[in-house]
């Protein structure tokens, strides 16, 4: 017989995060956001809480947890706001990751300890102003002077770039050529107050307005040899297993928001009356919160299986691609329905729902495009 419960111990952790999300972030994270402000402190709260060590072992000063503990923690943070949300999961499963599941022993010592205490950040430099979807587009260069790597180029929309704590960012390159004359791409760790490396203006969002997002550029930029990240011309391989594991990861961030809709929704269906009755008492109501209870319901079940796969150490490619697809549309449409039952006030910022709605389109294209995830799903059908 299929068990679905999660077992005590991530009970524990959800409930967990899911007390601090409410008691901690909800009554402050609106200001950060009207104010597009990072929340330091909350983060920091966060690191204390070991939510950036969850799946690093305890050698590199990590929580020894696994994968599904962080996608928990992501829902949990998500049904409250998506910017501490997705602060977390660039910081963890774009940030830290790569260096734990690819660097040196010396590299993890160097980097690890600091990034799962929540005292600094990391980010994933992958995304280029002319290539997001077709990543194997990459122009950044890095060539071999002597011992040190000189990178020109520029990366887009990365998450967690020019915060205070970030310390570095990893990023692809193109270090020569390939047989076949394909671009040989490496990934490259480039610390923060390299000279030559810019941080540029932040953007100006749509949503996840809490969040840090920057554009960087690299001029001459050299780092020793020795912060090659894993081997050689394998960086963008890396960085396609990375997504993988990332794409499960905004599943889990996109169940949170659909289930902070569903939330909202009813505790304002039961509260705000119209012609007599409170809105719960209409059926147009009612069966519009029974729609989002389901898609976020099946959306759950999505991301579970991926993760089930992935820690079972079986080939999930596919599973998380689904579960991508899924979570991020189950996200988009929850936050429109909520929007329009709560009217007017959904269209304020004070609101919940206002920035759901706002947070929930950029889960339909980061960490892949509906449509790339289509075309994975496609391909492993033999299409």
């Amino acid at each position: 017989m299929i068990d679905l419960s999660i077992g005590e111990e991530y009970e524990a952790l959800r409930k967990t995060v899911e007390e601090f999300a409410r008691e901690e972030v909800a009554p402050v994270i609106g200001g950060f956001y009207e104010r597009e402000e990072f929340p330091y402190d909350l983060i920091a709260k966060m690191g204390r809480m070991g939510l950036f060590g969850l799946p690093i072992s305890e050698e590199y000063g990590g929580m020894g947890g696994d994968y599904f503990a962080l996608c928990l923690a992501l829902e949990e943070l998500a049904r409250v706001d998506s910017s501490v949300a997705i602060t977390l999961e660039a910081g963890v499963s774009l940030g830290a990751m790569p260096v734990y599941r690819f660097g040196s022993a010396s590299q993890k010592e160097t980097w690890l300890p600091a990034l799962c205490r929540g005292d600094r950040l990391a980010a994933f430099g992958l995304t280029e102003p002319g290539g997001g979807s077709d990543a194997g587009a990459t122009k950044t260069t890095a060539r071999l002077e002597g011992d040190a790597w000189v990178i020109n180029g520029s990366k887009s929309f990365i998450t967690n770039s020019g915060t205070d704590i970030t310390s570095m960012v990893t990023v692809t390159a193109v270090t020569g050529q390939a047989e076949g004359g394909r671009k040989e791409i490496s990934a490259i760790i480039v610390p923060s107050g390299t000279p030559g490396f810019g941080v540029e203006k932040k953007y100006s969002k749509v949503g996840w307005n809490a969040s840090d997002t920057h554009g960087l550029s690299f001029s001459d930029c050299r780092v020793p040899e020795g912060n090659l990240l894993g081997e050689r011309g394998r960086g963008y391989a890396q960085f396609l297993s990375i997504l993988d594991e990332g794409r499960v990861a905004i599943a889990a961030l996109s169940v949170g928001l659909a289930q902070g809709c569903v939330d909202e929704s009813l505790r304002y269906a039961h509260e705000r009356e119209a012609f007599g009755h409170n809105i719960g008492h209409y059926q147009a109501i009612q069966f519009k919160i029974a729609e989002m209870e389901t898609r976020t319901h099946t959306a759950r079940l999505s991301y579970y299986a991926a993760a089930a796969k992935m820690l079972r150490g079986e080939p999930f490619k596919k599973e998380a691609a689904i579960a991508k697809l899924v979570c991020s549309e189950a996200a988009m449409d929850n936050a429109r329905d909520a929007t329009q039952i709560f009217g007017g006030y959904g269209f304020m910022n004070e609101y919940p729902v206002g920035r759901f709605y706002r947070d929930a389109k950029i889960l339909e294209i980061g960490e892949g495009t509906s449509e790339v995830q289509k075309m994975l799903i496609a391909r492993h059908l033999g299409l």
